[in-house]
């Protein structure tokens, strides 16, 4: 089994933050969850800026879970954003939407998400669905992440 791994919860909806913490508790998912509120703050916590910057409280996540329809930056630039810097490109993003759109799940992949899950209606669901997510992280394997000339650089911003 896996040391803690931090996942990242980028989503604006403050009910849909407070369903994923119950969810989290619920599946005894015992893996830190950083949140952000907007596609601007997913980038600023990435980047390890304002208030972001001590990498000691929040880590670089080793999984991504991002909403796609945020005010100021969407899910889609979040995303766009991520695959083009060197130090993140190995992030594994999960695609956390209420959209069943085929379009939007084509460009998830498209932008190199990893996965697109839909948003389940109940929270017992939501719970089930974050009781997998945490039993795979456990048990996978995950790349460092990467600075372009190949060392490693956790505590590194990305400019």
């Amino acid at each position: 089994m896996n040391a803690p791994q931090t996942f990242l919860l980028v989503d604006d909806s403050v009910d849909n933050l407070f369903l994923m913490r119950a969810a989290f508790k619920m599946a005894k998912c015992h893996h830190p969850l950083q949140e952000v509120h907007d596609g601007e703050e997913a980038i600023a916590y990435l980047n390890g800026e304002g208030p972001y910057g001590d990498r000691k409280i929040y880590p670089l996540p080793t999984v991504m879970l991002l909403d796609l329809n945020m005010p100021k930056k969407g899910g889609f630039e979040v995303l766009e954003w991520v695959r083009a810097h060197p130090v993140l490109k190995r992030l594994t993003v999960i695609i956390l939407t209420a959209s069943t759109r085929r379009e939007d799940v084509a460009e998830s992949f498209d932008l190199g998400a990893n996965s697109v899950l839909v948003k389940p209606a109940s929270l017992t669901t939501l719970a089930e669905m974050m009781r997998c997510l945490c039993a795979w992280v456990e048990v996978s394997q995950f790349p460092p992440l990467m600075e372009a000339g190949g060392n490693e650089k956790h505590q590194q911003q990305v400019k």
